[in-house]
């Protein structure tokens, strides 16, 4: 058996691509809907993460799309920890990736590596030496790609969003 894998695209957001790419940021979050206690704590969380595509703060946005044009996941990349949080005092002034998402029929592709990798390639653009992320403990899977990857914990960087504990993932730039 030939096991042909989809060739994968990525490439910043153009306008035209914006709800879709919004569809797939909400639909590949959903998954997290069960940790909630509280349905009006997740329809806070999931209208952020739709608000989000919307922020002037953002300094890049990837898609992955299918040889289709189908948009399969996508990232945001903000310059420091000012516009990714509003948390200047975090002092992070590398770039910071936020809401990986992969549409849940397009995991294990290697999407989520490619918009990683993009964002290192991203990182060195800017002539920046580090590239983090936050997480929570639930996102299992999520913090076993970044681990995997070569992201490692900076606990200087971690903060409480409310009660819940937001860690720091930190990847280092060796040029």
């Amino acid at each position: 058996m030939i096991n042909i894998e989809t060739l994968i695209t990525i490439s910043t957001l153009q306008q035209q691509d914006k709800e879709a790419t919004r569809e797939v940021l909400i639909t590949s979050y959903e998954q997290y809907k069960e940790r909630f206690t509280n349905i009006e704590d997740y329809s806070n969380y999931i209208e952020n993460i739709r608000l989000s595509l919307d922020s002037p703060k953002i300094d890049k946005v990837l898609v992955a799309k299918d040889e289709n044009n189908q948009i399969l996941g996508t990232l945001q990349i903000y310059s420091n920890s000012e516009d990714a949080y509003g948390r200047p005092e975090l002092n992070i002034q590398n770039p910071i990736v936020r809401l990986l998402g992969v549409h849940p029929s397009a995991r294990g592709k290697g999407i989520a590596r490619g918009l990683l990798l993009e964002s290192i390639n991203y990182t060195i653009q800017k002539d920046a030496h580090t590239l983090h992320l936050h997480t929570g403990d639930f996102m299992e899977d999520a913090i076993r790609l970044y681990e995997r990857f070569g992201f490692y914990r900076d606990f200087s960087k971690d903060f409480y969003n409310n009660d819940v504990h937001v860690k720091c993932y930190r990847f280092d730039i060796h040029q």
